[in-house]
């Protein structure tokens, strides 16, 4: 519902840029935005994640689990043995986020949608973003550590596994 109402380019690619984000830690996977995911009961991808999408994955019949995106990440940045315990903080709040957005789309699922006001429905968005951004600092803060001791390299690695995943940087469009 509250999806219809926004059309404006950047409203939209901030809500995919949203999505994708939670993919690093909810793999918010396959493009789709939150608005979308608490709407159907559908739970959402890893809150978070980044890597790329790969033919695999767009056929997939199952959605990525955190665990999948997890270990997908892992395999994509190279991580190293000497990384493993600044990896874990990573994977932790990977896991995190997808718990807290899984435990908002089951609140959701359980009201009534035609019962719910256009008022509550905003504040229910208002709840998936806030715990996005939430997600997100505890996600940035955990990978900043990771990525500054990551040798050159690998930090290119990192830029490009991050550059190809599809999200949008919230740059306004037209």
């Amino acid at each position: 519902m509250f999806a219809s109402i926004i059309s404006q380019p950047t409203v939209r690619s901030t809500l995919r840029s949203v999505s994708m984000t939670a993919l690093l830690a909810v793999s918010l996977l396959a493009g789709q935005s939150l608005t979308a995911q608490a709407q159907t009961a559908v739970p959402p991808a890893p809150a978070g994640a980044a890597a790329p999408a790969t033919a695999a994955t767009a056929v997939q019949s199952k959605p990525e689990t955190v665990e999948d995106r997890i270990t997908s990440l892992h395999t994509s940045l190279a991580i190293t043995p000497a990384e493993e315990k600044d990896w874990s903080g990573v994977a932790l709040a990977m896991r995190n986020n997808a718990a807290a957005m899984e435990k908002l789309v089951s609140d959701k699922s359980m009201k009534d949608p035609a019962s719910m006001t256009a008022v509550e429905d905003l504040k229910n968005y208002q709840k998936f973003a806030e715990a996005h951004v939430a997600g997100l600092k505890t996600l940035i803060s955990a990978f900043d550590k990771l990525y500054t001791a990551m040798p050159p390299a690998q930090k290119k690695i990192a830029d490009g596994v991050f550059q190809d995943s599809g999200h949008d940087h919230a740059a306004p469009h037209g």
